[in-house]
C-alpha cells in the first residue's frame, strides 16, 4: 500500500512494502528526484537496511554457538509493515518480529521508520526498541537513490559531491562484498569528489568517520542539488549498480559488512549496536531537494 504526504514544496510517498520511500518530488519544477526501481539496473529506491549492513561472511553469522543465515542487507527491506500513524507532516511504520525473523534473527524488538516533511526537506527517523529479556544486536542504515543526473541534457561526468568540511579520507575497499583490510586514499584536504561513471567500478566507496556530517550531490551546469545530512552515523557509503546505471545512492549507516577474516559472532561485528531490554535506539538522517 503507497500513502503520500506533501506540503508546499515537496510530495513523498511510502510503500509499506519494507516502508520503502518511492517518491520525492520538488513541487516546483514536479520532478521526482528518486530513481524509480527499474530492476534492469536496480529494483529498489531506497530500501532499509536492517538487521544488518552489508554483507556477511559466508552468509551467516553465529550467536551463542548457533549459525543463523542472513542475505546481505537483511530482511526489513522485504517485510511488509504496518502503517500505523498518519498526520499531515508524518508517516510511521512498524514492523516486528515474527516467526520467520526469529529464524534469522532471535531477538524480539519494534522497528519504526518515521518520514516527516518539513519545508523542501524529509526527516527520516529509524527507532529500534528492544523487546526482549536479553540484550538485542543490530546494525541500520539507509539506501536511498537518486537520479543521477538530475536534470535533462547533462553528462554524470558534470556532477560532484560536496562534502560539509574538508576532508582527508580513505575509501575502505571491498573484495566480494567485505571489507578486505585495504584502503585508498580517496579525498586529501579536498571539499569535493567529482563523480565519473567508473568511479564505482570496485564496488561502493565506503567511508568511516568522516568529519563532516553532510554531503550534497551538485552540477556544474545546473542549480538543482540535493543534499544528505547524517549526524551521528559513524559511515557512509556511495554506490551505483555500473557505470550505465541513471542514479547514485548515498548511504548514511549505523553498521557495516563484514570483513575477509570475520569471526563470524555477532557481538564482535564491527559496527554492531547493543541495546539493552527495553532499551531505545533512534537515528535520523535528512534528504532535502533545492
Amino acid at each position: 500500500m503507497i500513502s503520500e504526504l506533501e506540503n508546499g514544496e515537496i510530495k513523498i510517498a511510502v510503500d509499506t512494502n519494507g516502508a520503502q520511500l518511492k517518491k520525492l518530488i520538488l513541487k516546483k519544477d514536479g520532478k521526482n528526484y528518486l530513481w524509480h526501481g527499474d530492476s534492469k539496473y536496480w529494483g529498489r529506491s531506497a530500501p532499509v537496511l536492517f538487521p544488518i549492513v552489508g554483507r556477511l561472511k559466508n552468509n551467516h553469522y553465529f550467536y551463542k554457538g548457533q549459525k543463523y543465515e542472513m542475505t546481505q542487507h537483511g530482511f526489513a527491506r522485504d517485510k511488509e509493515f504496518e502503517l500505523v500513524e498518519q498526520s499531515k507532516k508524518h508517516l510511521t511504520y512498524l514492523l516486528e518480529e515474527s516467526k520467520d525473523t526469529l529464524e534469522k534473527y532471535p531477538f524480539k524488538f519494534r522497528l519504526q521508520i518515521i518520514y516527516n516533511i518539513e519545508g523542501n526537506s524529509l526527516d527520516i527517523t529509524y527507532r529500534v526498541i528492544n523487546q526482549d529479556q536479553k540484550n538485542i544486536y543490530f546494525s541500520i542504515g539507509a539506501h536511498p537513490a537518486f537520479y543521477w543526473p538530475l536534470t535533462e541534457n547533462e553528462k554524470k561526468e558534470d556532477y560532484y559531491l560536496e562534502f560539509e568540511k574538508k576532508e582527508t579520507a580513505d575509501k575502505y575497499l571491498l573484495e566480494s562484498g567485505l571489507l578486505n583490510n585495504q584502503r585508498k586514499n580517496l579525498l586529501k584536504n579536498s571539499k569535493t569528489l567529482e563523480l565519473k561513471p567508473e568511479i564505482f567500478k570496485d564496488d561502493a566507496l565506503v567511508f568511516k568517520n568522516l568529519v563532516s556530517e553532510k554531503i550534497t550531490l551538485k552540477s556544474k551546469k545546473s542549480e538543482r542539488e540535493v543534499k544528505v545530512e547524517f549526524q551521528n552515523f559513524p559511515y557512509l557509503g556511495i554506490w551505483s549498480q555500473s557505470a550505465e546505471a541513471p542514479f547514485i545512492c548515498i548511504e548514511p549507516w549505523q553498521g557495516i559488512a563484514d570483513s575477509v577474516d570475520s569471526t563470524g559472532k555477532l557481538e564482535d561485528k564491527e559496527g554492531i549496536n547493543e541495546l539493552e531490554p527495553g532499551r531505545k535506539f533512534e537515528c535520523t538522517h535528512i534528504i532535502s531537494i533545492n
